[in-house]
């Protein structure tokens, strides 16, 4: 429990006073985001806010977590060092697809085949290290495994869950402070179920108790430097997290999915992105099958200000979604739990 207070305390701090410096530095360098001409009007007030606020989320996370295990331990975890390597490689290529696009001054970053590569690679350096050194199961899960097992196609799906949350992270990050919140939540979240696993050994695999006291540290770091981002990031942001921050975030939350045997459950933990994501597919799918978009413009936030919502109405109304569906999530862990036969 003093390493989760201590990750989170060190990382909030980290991000809180780290924040304004990454915005001075980005901002004398011109490093500001590209805004598209064919959304909300309101948004082009916001070009040239500087981007790649991300750097500051990870830098403050890996700050609070190697504080946190050198303190208290358990410094030597391959499971959340590997959490912690996930969400710096993520980051990194999200910093690679913001850099390009600023110094190129287009709205393209890195190529869809770059970018593919790089969280490919990424997948398969975390799903190696999963299965041989963290004794990761190679099973799907909900709230512990489940009976299909990938075996040798646990690379893919890794890739896939990888991609998948780190895409789903992005595209709510489209609105002041909307996704740096939402990652607060589901990081708490984290935090929570990660403790519990490793306070109740008897109610879950050893697999999944094996690296919990460490991955509940790593979501706590994460949460308090997305927390202390969002100081800066709220409505009207002064910073942006970019696909910096949004891929790594992604990435350590598939991370912590993976290690904690709750795969499936972070489709209900990330409600939210579920739901984000979701409309921009429906919105291809409809326009290309049928010519017509079921959306003013996707992803959804962006209908609801086209209709003439209040972007902090949006925002602040997507965050009781975002929470909704952690507290439903959290409630089945729960549940899952007291049917195992587990007390307290």
């Amino acid at each position: 429990m003093r390493g989760i207070l201590v990750a989170a305390s060190v990382a909030l701090l980290c991000s809180l006073a780290g924040t304004p410096l990454v915005i001075r530095f980005f901002r004398r360098r011109g490093y500001g985001q590209l805004i598209r001409d064919d959304g909300p009007q309101a948004h082009l007030s916001k070009r040239g806010t500087p981007t790649m606020g991300g750097t500051a989320i990870i830098l403050a996370a890996l700050a609070g977590y190697f504080t946190a295990t050198l303190i208290f331990g358990p410094e030597r975890s391959a499971g959340g060092l590997l959490a912690m390597g996930v969400f710096s490689a993520m980051g990194l290529v999200g910093f690679l697809d913001d850099y390009i696009k600023i110094r190129r001054n287009r709205s393209l970053g890195l190529t869809k085949t770059a970018k593919f590569s790089g969280q490919a690679l990424t997948a398969v350096l975390f799903a190696v290290g999963a299965e041989y050194v963290a004794e990761t199961s190679t099973h799907l899960s909900f709230i512990g495994v489940t009976d299909l097992d990938f075996g040798r196609f646990f690379v893919l799906f890794c890739f896939i869950i990888l991609a998948a949350a780190s895409n789903g992270v992005n595209l709510t990050d489209g609105l002041d402070g909307l996704a740096a919140g939402t990652s607060s939540l589901v990081f708490g979240a984290y935090t929570v179920i990660a403790f519990w696993i490793f306070r109740h050994q008897a109610d879950y695999s050893f697999e999944a108790w094996l690296h919990a006291d460490a991955l509940a540290i790593a979501a706590a770091a994460a949460m308090g430097a997305t927390l202390g981002f969002l100081w800066w990031n709220a409505p009207p942001a002064k910073i942006f997290m970019g696909d910096t921050g949004s891929l790594a975030i992604g990435g350590l939350l598939a991370a912590l999915a993976v290690l904690t045997e709750t795969e499936l459950l972070l489709v209900i933990l990330g409600g939210l992105y579920v739901v984000e994501t979701s409309s921009v597919i429906l919105q291809v799918a409809s326009f290309r099958l049928f010519g017509r978009r079921v959306f003013k413009m996707a992803p959804l936030h962006h209908h609801f200000e086209l209709v003439g919502w209040q972007e902090t109405t949006v925002i602040v109304r997507f965050w009781i979604i975002a929470g909704l569906s952690v507290a439903f999530a959290l409630g089945l862990f729960y549940a899952d739990f007291l049917a195992r036969g587990g007390i307290g």
